[in-house]
């Protein structure tokens, strides 16, 4: 998310141009044979009925460069949870953040958003770096219609476990990246929307994103590179820089047993 003016995803510019639009992507979320252990690590039997999704593109779509590095994920669902895995190549490492609710996209981040009634309003974001610190929000509608960023809602029960191919914040060496593992337990929501458990044919929207900032190591440490911008990465492209347009996320159906199409 982007609730400040200095970071571009905040707004809609009038006269925005969109590029690159293209139909939502689709997701069936199998169910879980058994529960998942959220160790971050992706290894778990029960992923293996969940296909991954296509590779992330660029926010705005196809027509712009192809991402630097690989991003995909998976969804798994049971009566007690949400699950979703990311996997992301990066071959270095970095986080600074290590308080609860920092702005986790000023480092390298993992970002889910999640609009269960499919409506455009009451949605919420999550958001995730390689140091296992995130930052919970909802918004009861998108920035360009006046929403603001609820911070103080909070996920009780929520388990997040990060596994890190190489070794983190050490530019002397060349790792391979990082994978993310959520479980957001189904009574997350209740305290902002009358959300349940989905019923097996249910359909959410939903997108991922990833933000990934430039990064210079010839000095030996990791500095963002002056006066360039992140870039956003995301599973079901906007069309436009912006990841708060509801209605341009993806479907995600959950399935009744396992099994799953992108």
């Amino acid at each position: 998310m982007r609730p400040f003016a200095l970071i571009s995803l905040a707004l809609i510019l009038p006269g925005a141009i969109t590029l690159g639009a293209q139909a939502p992507n689709r997701y069936t979320c199998a169910r879980a044979a058994k529960p998942v252990q959220i160790d971050g690590r992706l290894d778990d039997a029960a992923w293996e009925a969940a296909p991954w999704t296509a590779d992330f593109l660029d926010i705005e779509g196809a027509a712009k460069p192809r991402p630097r590095f690989r991003t995909r994920a998976k969804m798994l669902w049971d009566d007690e949870y949400l699950y979703i895995g990311a996997e992301l190549e990066e071959p270095h490492v970095w986080a600074t953040l290590t308080k609860h609710d920092s702005v986790i996209f000023r480092d390298n981040d993992f970002e889910v958003f999640l609009n269960p009634s499919g409506d455009g309003r009451n949605y919420f974001e999550f958001e995730i770096n390689a140091l296992n610190t995130s930052w919970d929000l909802f918004l009861a509608k998108p920035y360009r219609e006046g929403g603001k960023a609820d911070d103080s809602w909070e996920i009780p029960g929520l388990k997040t476990a990060v596994a890190v191919r190489g070794t983190i914040n050490n530019p002397r060496d060349r790792d391979q990246g990082w994978t993310v593992e959520i479980a957001i337990p189904w009574g997350a929501f209740g305290s902002r929307a009358p959300v349940k458990r989905p019923a097996p044919g249910e359909t959410w929207r939903m997108n991922f994103s990833r933000v990934e900032w430039q990064i210079d190591t010839s000095d030996g440490t990791y500095r963002k590179v002056p006066e360039t911008k992140e870039d956003n990465w995301v599973w079901s492209p906007q069309g436009l820089i912006n990841m708060h347009v509801p209605d341009r996320w993806g479907f995600v159906t959950f399935a009744s047993g396992p099994g799953g199409l992108h």
